[in-house]
Order: structure tokens, then C-alpha cells, then sequence
């Protein structure tokens, strides 16, 4: 696993190994992660990475929060309770830019009220078939992490439908992952 683009591009980033199972730790791969950026960073979707807060649930090993860093994201705020997560997490932070990232240790389910900018950008990658990423998803936009037009970027077994208060813009298949982009609709 390594940094697509950006100014890290190349960096390898920490092994998840054989991993630990009950940690369902399974990190975005390298092709995926290149279409999605490829898709932001002047493609079909009006997501600007110079400078955009971002939101990253679940968020595992922190790559895609990370690639959205190297390419110009001011800052990421991680969300993860996984403990083999947390440490892999951790270790790629050390490797890249702990000043620009901030971790919340606990369940995405449960954040807290946001204090500070609102997320721009939100990359949403639950545990697979656990119905979390809905939860998630409404629970932030409530507790005040999402700006008005934030777009999602959700990574799943399956499309998902559209939460309230949330439009869909597309669905993209990459083998046996699929990303569902929506656009936060604040009313």
C-alpha cells in the first residue's frame, strides 16, 4: 500500500501483515484509490482537494485521508475505534503529516459535535454489510462535521441508497467494491 499522487507520491505506508481478522481491516487498494482521486481531482465530480477539510469514517489504516493530504487537503480528521486500525493508523501519520490530522478514537457512530470547520470532502468506509455507513453518515451530518454540498465517498460490498439529506451523483463498480457518491443536501 503506498501514496498514489501528491507530494508523498510513492511513500509506502504501513503493512496491515496477515492483519487481524476481527479488526476487518481491509485497506482500499492502489487502483481503486487512483480512480477515485482521478475522479475528484478534475474528473466528474465537483470535489476541489486544495485546502479542503476532510472527514474520513472509518477509517481504517488512513489512506485515502492521507492521499487526500498529499494532494493538497488542509486537513483530515480520522475516525477509528479498531485497535489493530488504530496503531497501522498511527504509524502512516508518523510517516506523512501529524499536523495536518487529528484522530477521534471511537465509534463513527457516535461522534461528538463538531467544534471546529465542517468536512468539504467525507470518505465513508464501514465494515461491509454491517448497515454502519447510513448511521454514520446522518449522525455527522447532525452533530455539525458536514458542509453544506460535502461530498461522500462511500466504499462498500454493494451501492447504497442515499441517507435524508443526501443526494446520490453516481455509483462506480471496481471488481467487487463499489463507491457511492453522494452530495450532502442540507435543508
Amino acid at each position: 500500500m503506498r501514496i498514489i499522487g501528491g507530494r508523498w507520491r510513492g511513500l509506502r505506508l504501513a503493512s496491515v501483515g496477515k492483519g487481524d481478522a476481527a479488526a476487518h481491516l481491509r485497506p482500499t487498494s492502489d487502483r481503486v484509490r487512483e480512480s477515485l482521486f482521478s475522479l475528484l481531482d478534475g474528473g466528474r465530480i465537483d470535489a476541489t482537494l486544495e485546502g479542503a477539510t476532510v472527514l474520513d469514517l472509518f477509517a481504517g489504516t488512513g489512506a485515502l485521508g492521507l492521499e487526500a493530504l498529499s494532494r493538497g487537503a488542509a486537513s483530515v480528521t480520522f475516525v477509528e475505534n479498531g485497535r489493530a486500525a488504530q496503531k497501522i493508523l498511527t504509524a502512516n501519520i508518523a510517516k506523512t503529516a501529524p499536523e495536518g490530522c487529528k484522530t477521534l478514537r471511537l465509534d463513527a457512530t457516535r461522534i461528538p459535535k463538531n467544534e471546529g470547520a465542517p468536512a468539504s470532502l467525507v470518505f465513508l468506509d464501514p465494515p461491509y454489510g454491517r448497515d454502519l455507513g447510513a448511521k454514520a453518515l446522518t449522525i455527522a451530518a447532525g452533530q455539525g462535521w458536514l458542509k453544506d454540498d460535502a461530498i461522500v465517498i462511500w466504499e462498500e460490498e454493494t451501492p447504497q441508497a442515499s441517507p435524508e439529506s443526501f443526494s446520490l451523483l453516481e455509483t462506480r463498480r471496481y471488481g467487487q467494491t463499489w463507491l457511492t457518491i453522494l452530495k450532502f443536501d442540507h435543508a
